[in-house]
């Protein structure tokens, strides 16, 4: 294979890599447990938010809080990582 051919190639793919990351940083994502706690994440993964609702804070059950909280970021993740899959699909890169 012709070596101008191949670094043209890397090339491209590095600005096609670049192009996806810019995309992917400016998309977001919403998590949420039963309505009560919700994360937004950029499409990086990255937690922009966290907003809880004052029913969801009980002194008396701080773990409830905490259990949607982590269910909210999971649910966020998640979403993140679909992002992230459909972002690469069709790249052909290993890992990607």
């Amino acid at each position: 294979m012709d070596m101008k051919k191949l670094m043209k190639q890397m090339q491209q793919a590095q600005v096609a890599a670049n192009r996806i990351q810019e995309n992917l940083a400016a998309q977001t994502v919403e998590g949420s447990a039963s309505g009560l706690v919700t994360v937004t994440m950029n499409g990086h993964g990255k937690v922009q938010s966290l907003k809880i609702k004052p029913e969801a804070v009980d002194a008396d059950d701080v773990e409830a809080l905490e259990d949607l909280i982590l269910v909210a970021l999971q649910d966020a993740g998640a979403k993140a990582d679909a992002l992230q899959q459909e972002a690469t699909r069709g790249l052909g890169i290993p890992g990607f």
